[in-house]
């Protein structure tokens, strides 16, 4: 029995490997990512194969892709908002505050934070000239990468990336009341 369910993760491994891999790829910034969220699903899948069946192994693999790109791109904006709301004050802070705007489980409160925060990123965001606001809102919140963005625009990577760190300061400084108020909450 264990090597029918071998032989059927080999065969499955071969059979969507190439699609899935392309799939990936074109909703990562890299091949690295792309490579490691691959490893992550078919991890994922040997570990349920072996406890209970999957009626349709396509559609189960490629919504688990999805739901591993999803989990990145979190990962991702967490980051940023660690860049972006980044202090000298305690660390247990910061893990609050990201505790608050990504819980699993949404209350009235962390709903309400949550909306709050997002309201106040795009008033800042308003705030800035439109080249800063619009690196900043491809690169960040639509995951373009930079090169993608200089196609775009016509504008070479370093004044992205310099447009960019403008915003980023900005948002850091107009930010700093709310995340100070939120974490002392």
């Amino acid at each position: 029995m264990p090597e029918d369910k071998n032989s059927h993760i080999i065969h499955t491994i071969k059979e969507y490997g190439k699609s899935l891999l392309s799939f990936i790829r074109r909703r990562v910034n890299n091949d690295a990512d792309a490579e490691d969220i691959l490893q992550d699903v078919w991890y994922q899948f040997s570990s349920v194969i072996n406890s209970e069946p999957i009626e349709q192994t396509s559609a189960w693999l490629y919504r688990v892709a999805r739901n591993k790109i999803t989990d990145k791109h979190k990962k991702k904006t967490e980051t940023l908002l660690d860049d972006m709301l980044a202090t000298d004050d305690d660390e247990e802070d910061a893990d609050n505050f990201k505790s608050i705007l990504f819980a699993e489980t949404s209350t009235p409160e962390t709903e309400y934070l949550r909306n709050l925060f997002w309201d106040e990123l795009f008033l800042a965001l308003d705030e800035l000239p439109e080249e800063q606001k619009q690196v900043f809102i491809w690169h960040e919140l639509d995951d373009v990468p930079f090169e993608e963005i200089a196609t775009r625009t016509g504008q070479n990577i370093n004044t992205l990336v310099s447009r960019k760190r403008y915003a980023v300061l900005h948002l850091r400084k107009r930010l700093k009341q709310l995340y100070l108020e939120i974490t002392e909450y």
